[in-house]
């Protein structure tokens, strides 16, 4: 493969795996009505080990971890894994998908400030101005689909703080997962910190599990579980992963705009919402953020 190749590869990774993010958040509403959070997490990472248990063994051609990887994989799902779904879960059933749509603009420019505040990259003027796009294409799109006085504006304030700290939890992973990414495959990154996931939710699930009546969840309740779990700790971690081995993180950030846009069309195709010339106006401007963020500079 030629190296020009490689960052159409990576951006089609990135942008790919944050709107698979955003399928199963929106579509996470409908999970934590019919089960707990904590059950629903402890079955989503347990599902998730079963899948990916070959891939937690070390290839040949990879180092043994060191002590210094394995504090960051730890962190990468404290952070991004446990934390992120627990903050959103809640924050999404406090408040609503939409809600968790708007907070989650916010992404592209968290992702920048810590990349630049703990792996020290430089942003540039056009990275930056994509963020700004990113995100003014977002709030354009949760404004046009949040009309005064519904649901989203009588939710809890601490459901929307929960929500923010999903955006910090999502921001930290993406920076964290750029210093895994030099010596850890992505694979393997997903299944350990799947893992690590399990491990840190098992206590809360097994006290949910003991009193919840298995016999009234639906059959295509179950379905959608297998696909969250799937998506969530599977196949989007090794997108992002393998993405973000050949993009600067704070790049890759904008790439985190694919979440709401994802999420409200789930929105819009699945539950009927309304689409309107504000739906188009936002989504123009965030593929407008993405053009201008991996569109090939000049020599």
């Amino acid at each position: 493969m030629s190296p020009s190749r490689v960052p159409l590869l990576a951006y089609a990774s990135l942008a790919s795996g944050m709107a698979l993010v955003g399928c199963y958040v929106g579509l996470s509403r409908l999970l934590v009505a019919a089960l707990p959070v904590f059950l629903l997490a402890w079955l989503r990472f347990g599902i998730a080990a079963v899948a990916m248990a070959h891939w937690v063994r070390r290839p040949a051609d990879e180092a043994p971890l060191s002590a210094h990887d394995r504090k960051l994989l730890f962190w990468e799902s404290f952070l991004g894994n446990f934390l992120f779904s627990i903050c959103m879960l809640f924050g999404v059933k406090a408040t609503s998908a939409l809600a968790a749509g708007v907070v989650m603009a916010a992404i592209p420019a968290a992702v920048a400030i810590l990349s630049r505040l703990f792996l020290g990259e430089r942003i540039s003027r056009r990275v930056m101005a994509a963020i700004v796009l990113a995100v003014a294409g977002i709030a354009l799109l949760a404004l046009a689909k949040a009309p005064a006085g519904s649901a989203e504006a009588a939710a809890p304030w601490w459901g929307y703080a929960l929500l923010l700290g999903a955006v910090v939890c999502e921001a930290s992973y993406v920076v964290i997962g750029k210093r895994l990414t030099g010596n850890v495959s992505p694979k393997r990154i997903s299944a350990l910190i799947n893992l690590w996931g399990l491990a840190l939710v098992t206590p809360f699930g097994v006290w949910q599990a003991l009193s919840f009546d298995f016999g009234e969840v639906a059959t295509s309740t179950w379905a959608l579980l297998v696909f969250y779990a799937i998506a969530a700790s599977m196949v989007t971690v090794w997108l992002w992963m393998a993405g973000l081995r050949h993009v600067p993180a704070s790049q890759a950030g904008v790439f985190t705009v694919m979440l709401p846009v994802a999420a409200a069309l789930v929105g819009v195709v699945f539950l009927g919402e309304h689409f309107g010339a504000g739906h188009a106006a936002a989504f123009a401007l965030a593929l407008a953020g993405l053009l201008l963020a991996t569109w090939p500079a000049r020599r």
